[in-house]
C-alpha cells in the first residue's frame, strides 16, 4: 500500500469536500486510505464533521479508525450517536477493542450499546473481557485465535482452522488443546503442511509454548513478548485453559504508553496530560513538583546562610559563584544515573549484586570527577585563582559527582523494590534533592580543607 501523507493540500481537500457534503467524492477518495489515516483525517476535523464523517463511510473501516482516535476526542464523538450505531461500530472490532471501546461508555450507555449488539457470540466475549482489570492480561487480550484439538486427524485440523481464520484478522499462532480446553502446545505451519493427512495433531505438535496468566500486569507480559520476540501469547487461567491471545500490536501501545508516562514522571508531570488539556489539569499535573522544588530551593537557602561567614572574607568569597556549578553537577550526575537504572529496571537488566553495582558506580564517578576536577583546576590557574582554593573546589565536586551518582543508582532500586515507579527518580525528585545535598557537601567539605 503507498503510504497515505494527510498534508495541507490533502486535508483542504478533504475539508473542502466535508464541508459540500460531497458524499460520493468522499468515499471514492478515502475508498484505499488505511483506518489509521481515517483517525488522523477525523482528528483534523470539526467534532461535527468528524461525525459525519464517521456516519458516512462503512463500519467496516470507521470501526477501527475510532480504535484509533484521540480518547478525549472518540469520547465526544460517542456521545453524540446513538446506542445502535455504537453497537454496528463494536460489531466489525475484535473482541478486545470492542471491549475497549465499551468499558469508555457511562454505565448506564453501556448496557444500551450491548443490547443492540446482534451477535450474541461476539457479545460473550466482550462482557467477559469487561470482568478483567485494565492492567491485567485478561484486559488486554482478545478472544479471537485458532486453535484446535489434540485428537483431530491433520484433514479434519486443515477444515476446522479454515473456518476459524474467517473470524481472525490475523493468525499468528495455531493453538493445540485438549478436550477440557487446557493448552497443550502450538502446531507448526510447516509440519501441518508436510504431515500425513492421516495423522493426528497430536503426533506433530510443539508441547513447548510460552503463555501468560490471565492477571498477570501487562508490563510483565510486555516483557516477555520482547524477550522471546513473540508476536503472539496465548493467555490461560489456572487450570491453564486457554481464554485468549494478546498480540504485538496491543503490547506496543502498552510500551508507548509507560513510555509517555515514565516521560512525564522523570520531567515532574504527577499525572497523565497532554499538550491540549486544560490549564486546571495541566496545573494540577505540574504544580506538586514545583512545589517540591520550591521546597528544595527554600532548603538550599538555609544552607547558605549558614555559612554567610564566607562572604566577610575576600578569599574565601570565591566559594559562593561556585554554587551554581555545585548544584548543576549534582543534579545532572544524579538524573544521568537515574535514568540509566530506571532504563535497566524497564527492561529487566538491572540485576545481580548491589555491592559490585556499587563499586561500578563509585568507580565510574571517581573516573568522570576526576577529569571534570582537572579542567576545574586548569580553569582556576587561567584567571589566577589561589590555587588552594581551585584544589579545594575541585575535590568538593569530585565528592558531591560520587555521592550524587550513588544516590541516583539506589532511589530507583529502593523505589522499584517498595513497588513505587522509579521514574519517579529522574525527576525533580533525584535534582532537588541532589542540589540541596551537593551544597551541603560542597561547603562542608571546603570548611574543613580551608578551616573557615
Amino acid at each position: 500500500m503507498a503510504k497515505f501523507l494527510l498534508d495541507n493540500d490533502t486535508l483542504t481537500l478533504i475539508n473542502s469536500l466535508v464541508e459540500k457534503r460531497s458524499d460520493k467524492k468522499l468515499v471514492r477518495k478515502l475508498a484505499d486510505v488505511h483506518y489509521a489515516d481515517i483517525a488522523e483525517i477525523a482528528e483534523n476535523l470539526s467534532l461535527e464533521d468528524a461525525i459525519y464523517l464517521i456516519k458516512l463511510l462503512d463500519s467496516e473501516k470507521t470501526a477501527d479508525a475510532l480504535a484509533e482516535i484521540n480518547e478525549d476526542f472518540r469520547e465526544k464523538i460517542l456521545t453524540q450517536l446513538s446506542a445502535k450505531e455504537i453497537a454496528e461500530k463494536i460489531e466489525e472490532l475484535d473482541t478486545d477493542d470492542a471491549a475497549d471501546l465499551i468499558a469508555e461508555l457511562p454505565e448506564e450507555r453501556q448496557e444500551k450499546v450491548m443490547s443492540q449488539i446482534s451477535d450474541t457470540d461476539h457479545l460473550k466475549d466482550i462482557r467477559e473481557l469487561l470482568t478483567y482489570e485494565e492492567n491485567t492480561a485478561g484486559g488486554l487480550m482478545a478472544k479471537e485465535l485458532v486453535k484446535v484439538q489434540e485428537d483431530l486427524s491433520i484433514l479434519k485440523c486443515l477444515n476446522e482452522m479454515r473456518a476459524q481464520a474467517e473470524h481472525v484478522t490475523r493468525v499468528h499462532s495455531i493453538y493445540v488443546v485438549n478436550k477440557k480446553n487446557k493448552l497443550m502446545g502450538r502446531l507448526s505451519l510447516k509440519d501441518l503442511l508436510t504431515a500425513n493427512s492421516k495423522a493426528k495433531v497430536k503426533d506433530i505438535f510443539i508441547p513447548k509454548v510460552d503463555f501468560v496468566d490471565v492477571y498477570e500486569d501487562v508490563e510483565e507480559v510486555a516483557k516477555i513478548m520482547s524477550k522471546y520476540d513473540l508476536e503472539a501469547i496465548p493467555v490461560v487461567n489456572n487450570k491453564q485453559e486457554l481464554l485468549g491471545r494478546i498480540t504485538i500490536d496491543d503490547i506496543v501501545d502498552v510500551i508507548k504508553e509507560e513510555a509517555d508516562k515514565d516521560y512525564q514522571l522523570a520531567a515532574g508531570i504527577s499525572n497523565d496530560v497532554e499538550a491540549d488539556d486544560n490549564v486546571f489539569e495541566l496545573t494540577k499535573a505540574r504544580l506538586p513538583w514545583l512545589f517540591l522544588g520550591l521546597l528544595g530551593g527554600l532548603g538550599s537557602v538555609f544552607i547558605l546562610k549558614d555559612f554567610e561567614t564566607i562572604m566577610s572574607q575576600p578569599d574565601l568569597r570565591s566559594l559562593f559563584f561556585y554554587t551554581p556549578l555545585i548544584a548543576a553537577m549534582a543534579g545532572n550526575v544524579g538524573v544521568q544515573s537515574s535514568a540509566i537504572i530506571v532504563q535497566g529496571i524497564a527492561n529487566d537488566v538491572v540485576k545481580g549484586s548491589l555491592i559490585n553495582r556499587l563499586i561500578k558506580e563509585v568507580g565510574l564517578s571517581l573516573i568522570n570527577g576526576f577529569f571534570l576536577a582537572v579542567v576545574l583546576i586548569i580553569f582556576g590557574w587561567v584567571i589566577d585563582q589561589d590555587f588552594t582554593l581551585s584544589l579545594t573546589v575541585a575535590g568538593s565536586m569530585m565528592g558531591v559527582i560520587i555521592v550524587a551518582a550513588v544516590i541516583g543508582t539506589f532511589v530507583p532500586i529502593i523505589l522499584d523494590k517498595r513497588g513505587i515507579d522509579p521514574a519517579i527518580a529522574t525527576g525533580p525528585f533525584i535534582t532537588t534533592s541532589n542540589d540541596i545535598f551537593g551544597i551541603y557537601l560542597f561547603f562542608y567539605i571546603a570548611q574543613i580543607f580551608l578551616e573557615f
